[in-house]
């Protein structure tokens, strides 16, 4: 095979004309959605509501990876906040809240 000799003259690419990768800007509203910081607020919420401490713990650890992982800095602090406020409360009202009543014989 001798076509490696003439692929050099006949290469139709021009090296000149090439333009270096340019990664093109993306708004806010065409991020992809931040599923870990949804998950928080759900864990979250559900902990508040039906006293579960694994559901408020689970939302911590969410609301840590949907921080390391901020792509758009307003929209994705409100969203980390509400989820962190809702499973601060979660823990303080299941180690720090009212007991419930033992259940009488």
């Amino acid at each position: 095979m001798s076509h490696s000799n003439n692929s050099n003259t006949n290469d139709p690419r021009q090296p000149s004309a090439a333009k270096p990768f340019k990664v093109p800007m993306v708004s806010a509203q065409d991020l992809p959605v931040d599923y870990s910081g949804f998950i928080a607020v759900v864990f979250g919420v559900a902990g508040v509501m039906f006293r579960y401490k694994l559901s408020s713990w689970l939302a911590i650890i969410f609301c840590a990876q949907s921080l390391a992982n901020m792509r758009n800095m307003e929209n994705d602090l409100k969203q980390i906040s509400m989820a962190m406020m809702f499973a601060i409360m979660g823990l303080v009202t299941n180690y720090f809240g009212a007991t419930r009543p033992a259940p009488r014989k």
